[in-house]
């Protein structure tokens, strides 16, 4: 129950019964049931997205754009955007090294367009 502008009327338990009952609204937080609604991220599955094998049919690889590390359970893995033929911009694929056919060629062709 709001008392005033600033402070909060609490109802408070027989175990609590020495508590002061008015608090200020600063010091109020949600009350949350357990962990699992507080931390959703934590609740997240034990396999990211990120680290699911995709394949891709030899030749269709255009280019490859960029490239990220991703760490999963201590470990790190490369993943990179590539950009199939014929397709736009918004069908790249984040993909595996060893996923990706022609891989070496197109990471020395990645790796010539940084230097420069």
């Amino acid at each position: 129950m709001l008392i005033g502008k600033y402070a909060i009327k609490v109802r408070i338990t027989k175990e609590l019964s020495r508590k002061h009952q008015v608090f200020p609204e600063s010091s109020i937080k949600p009350y949350h049931k357990t962990g699992k609604d507080r931390f959703r991220s934590r609740n997240k599955s034990n396999t990211p997205q990120d680290i699911v094998r995709v394949e891709v049919s030899p030749g269709l690889v255009k280019i490859i754009i960029k490239a990220r590390k991703i760490r999963f359970n201590g470990k790190d893995y490369r993943k990179y955007l590539v950009r199939l033929k014929n397709q736009t911009a918004d069908k790249d694929k984040w993909l595996a090294e060893d996923a990706i056919p022609d891989g070496e060629l197109h990471l020395t062709i990645l790796s010539a367009f940084k230097r420069a």
